[in-house]
């Protein structure tokens, strides 16, 4: 499984904060711009929280069964991989949304702080962007405490020797 790189998470929300900000410009001038709702940044937050309370719970399981501490719990491999996967895709997500909203609360700051509740909506998004920030930083936790320690001393590789028969 590859790990986060955080050059993919920022391409993701460079891309979508510049088309976000232009759709709602465009938007804007045709229409009335739709409202940035206060559920986003409240689901991002709880997302993160899970995240963030899954990777200290491996954690502390993980240590507890290197430390060979009797009735410690294991860690199952396949639960923690889909764990993984989950914040992997939770943080791509993350960042989408934080390049969308963050593209309308640029706009909104650029242009409509003037009006009450053009301010109230440039604040839920600027709080959404913050909680997806939380959950880009609990999935790469949780990636970091998921992840199998190096081994020092690697295996040297098989060289293959044919069967020598007696006869």
């Amino acid at each position: 499984m590859r790990t986060l790189r955080i050059r993919t998470l920022a391409g993701v929300f460079a891309v979508a904060l510049v088309l976000s900000w232009s759709v709602a410009h465009l938007w804007d001038t045709f229409g009335t711009l739709p409202g940035v709702p206060v559920a986003a940044p409240i689901v991002l937050a709880l997302i993160a929280v899970s995240l963030y309370a899954t990777a200290l719970s491996l954690r502390s399981r993980l240590r507890a069964q290197r430390e060979r501490r009797p009735g410690a719990k294991g860690v199952d491999p396949l639960a923690a991989a889909r764990s993984v996967v989950f914040g992997q895709s939770s943080a791509l997500v993350a960042a989408l949304v934080a390049g969308l909203y963050g593209g309308a609360g640029v706009y909104l700051a650029m242009y409509k702080l003037d009006m009450d509740p053009r301010r109230e909506q440039a604040v839920y998004a600027g709080f959404t962007v913050l909680a997806a920030v939380g959950v880009i930083a609990a999935a790469i936790f949780l990636e970091r405490v998921c992840k199998l320690p190096e081994d020092d001393d690697t295996p040297q590789p098989r060289v293959h020797r044919p069967h020598q028969h007696n006869r």
